[in-house]
């Protein structure tokens, strides 16, 4: 498995964008309310980007070979799948956030600051999610192999 490519990141965020802020202007455009975050979103964000890290942690200790236990090889791929995931939603949640608080913000009456404020906070909350994601990912990522014996090999041939 390869890490994330920042172009995906970028991708997925701008994709999150455009559907938040069309999502909200077809729910608005249809006469209901704006769609508002809870404040029990961002906070599940950040404490799952924890969550996602600390599961990285003990395999990070493996590839280094500081961990004193057997690390089983599934349950790193689990982990690796788990960061991709997360970097990715997170992405995701990111542009979403920030198109709900676009299109609030560009609207001919302004909604409460408290209303932009939640959108704020689950962009926030997202992008520490992707943050923990991408950590993670890189504590799953195994060194280089060594090559010396490769290129002695070659340099006598």
């Amino acid at each position: 498995m390869k890490r994330t490519h920042p172009s995906t990141i970028i991708a997925f965020v701008l994709a999150g964008i455009v559907a938040g802020y069309l999502i909200d202007l077809a729910i608005v455009s249809n006469g209901s309310k704006a769609i508002v975050p809870p404040l029990s979103l961002p906070i599940t964000l950040a404490g799952v980007a924890a969550l996602v890290v600390a599961f990285a942690w003990p395999i990070r200790r493996a590839v280094k070979g500081k961990a004193t236990k057997h690390l089983d090889p599934f349950r790193a791929m689990r982990t690796a799948v788990l960061a991709k995931a997360c970097s990715l939603s997170g992405a995701l949640m990111l542009g979403f956030g920030v198109g709900i608080t676009l299109f609030l913000v560009t609207r001919s009456v302004v909604p409460s600051p408290a209303t932009i404020w939640l959108a704020v906070a689950t962009a926030i909350g997202a992008a520490l999610l992707m943050a923990g994601g991408l950590v993670a990912e890189f504590f799953c990522t195994l060194p280089p192999d060594d090559t010396d014996t490769e290129k002695k090999e070659h340099a006598h041939a």
